[in-house]
């Protein structure tokens, strides 16, 4: 039996949107999924955090533990948070409940915050290009 042309794309495009998974958390970042999916990830203790923002002027931002595992459900308490802003045209900005630390767009290098997070959402994004660079974990 002979399929007509139309059925293969059709059956093509299926197999190939059901092959590209993705992640629902959007943008660029090291954090994936949405809040709900996060509370439920198993809960991080590291001994400090590392942002990094714009590798090589890339539009990235990420965060992490000290060993590179993507920060998605961290243990309320106070952190070292390093942070790696390798862009003039990028920043990193943290933000939640008593949180609001941010490195400046026009300048590059290592800054280092101390960071108490309590209960509650964060995010972290680049301001010049929110849409398309943030991500959020969540604190318990």
């Amino acid at each position: 039996m002979r399929l007509p042309a139309a059925a293969l794309m059709v059956g093509a495009i299926a197999l190939g949107a059901a092959a590209c998974g993705g992640s629902s958390g959007g943008g660029s970042n090291g954090a994936s999924g949405n809040a709900s999916s996060q509370a439920s990830a198993p809960l991080q203790h590291p001994t400090s955090l590392v942002g990094v923002v714009g590798q090589n002027d890339a539009f990235a931002i990420a965060l992490s533990d000290d060993k590179g595992a993507a920060i998605t459900h961290l243990a309320a308490g106070t952190y070292k948070l390093v942070v790696h802003d390798d862009s003039g045209i990028h920043d990193f900005h943290l933000q939640g409940t008593g949180v609001d630390e941010l490195t400046s767009v026009p300048e590059k290098g290592i800054k280092t915050f101390t960071v108490t997070f309590k209960p509650g959402t964060y995010t972290f994004v680049c301001d010049p290009h929110a849409s398309q660079m943030h991500g959020q974990f969540t604190v318990s």
